[in-house]
């Protein structure tokens, strides 16, 4: 994952960017990802057991984290030891990336040039940014907003009022009206008694097929990225948090609400009104019915209902008692 979006104020050294804690191989930072992305001279972070897996296995040069989880990460990763990951994280992040914690109106916005876009179909008022990249015989309704470098693909059906910015989308997507997608997300860390924003670098990716329906919010990866796997359909009104991630072939009712860096499987069916909680992972060809909360994993080929979530069966005994 290259953030393609947001450009670097300048490239730093590890040193530099971590002022108040020891360093003891310094490195110009190529870029910050997550463990199980993170390479050579990329800055990574670990705060969570839950990551564990990722951990042990990460190429990061370097890694923030915590006395109690260092002991996880390879012996050739350098160790950031901090009290709180995120906030360290935030900060590094901000003085890489200054713009990128306040979604600021893109100011290269302009009417699409037909001789640049000759098979793209344009309703009225349509604006498009620096770099943007459409596919052939895609349509875009009035009054929607394209960012500077999002590209689209092929056969692509773009409604009216969407506002893209830091996607990349298939080919063959349909987005109904109204649909904004790529925006910060939610990403607050409490600090005595403050709220500290957390920067969002990461991008939106819909693979080829996917539809998603009238007004839906999918806010970019705060460090991953945000994805939707092929042939996906979306209902009205889902909200997908950062760095979730959405397998192939699933289909999403409405008003469905997913927090920040939970994985959906492939094949999985999700009723109207279910709320999923965050870091969560959810199997294969998963059934959850609707109006539940979800707030532990899922193992593949489960049907589950009611809140929180339980096996269909069980749900059923319960109704009855």
């Amino acid at each position: 994952m290259t953030p393609i979006f947001f450009f670097e104020k300048k490239k730093l050294k590890l040193n530099k960017v971590l002022l108040n804690n020891k360093v003891e191989k310094d490195f110009i930072i190529n870029h910050i990802k997550p463990l199980s992305l993170a390479g050579k001279d990329d800055l990574t972070f670990f705060e969570s057991i839950k990551y564990k897996q990722d951990a042990v296995k990460t190429k990061a040069d370097a890694c923030i984290t915590t006395d109690k989880l260092k002991d996880f990460l390879p012996k050739n990763v350098q160790k950031i030891i901090v009290k709180n990951v995120l906030l360290t994280l935030a900060n590094v992040l901000k003085k890489i990336y200054p713009y990128a914690d306040i979604d600021y109106p893109d100011i290269s916005l302009k009417k699409p040039i037909n001789k640049k876009y000759k098979s793209v179909k344009f309703g009225n008022n349509v604006l498009i940014g620096k770099n943007v990249k459409l596919g052939k015989n895609t349509t875009i309704g009035a009054n929607t907003i394209i960012e500077h470098d999002v590209k689209i693909g092929r056969n692509c059906i773009i409604g009216s009022g969407v506002i893209l910015k830091n996607s990349i989308i298939g080919d063959n997507v349909v987005l109904q009206d109204g649909c904004k997608i790529g925006q910060k997300g939610f990403g607050f860390i409490p600090v005595n008694g403050n709220n500290i924003k957390f920067p969002h670098i990461g991008r939106v990716i819909l693979e080829d097929n996917v539809e998603i329906g009238s007004n839906c919010t999918i806010d970019r990866g705060s460090v991953d990225d945000t994805c939707i796997g092929k042939n996906t359909y979306l209902d009205n009104q889902v909200h997908m948090a950062h760095n979730v991630k959405i397998g192939s072939n699933c289909m999403i009712a409405g008003q469905v609400g997913f927090a920040g860096s939970s994985k959906i499987g492939n094949h999985v069916s999700i009723g109207g009104q279910t709320g999923i909680s965050g870091h969560l992972i959810i199997g294969n060809n998963v059934k959850i019915g609707g109006g539940s909360g979800v707030v532990k994993d899922i193992e593949d080929n489960t049907t589950v209902m009611g809140y929180p979530a339980m096996p269909f069966r069980e749900f059923l005994k319960n109704k009855k008692q």
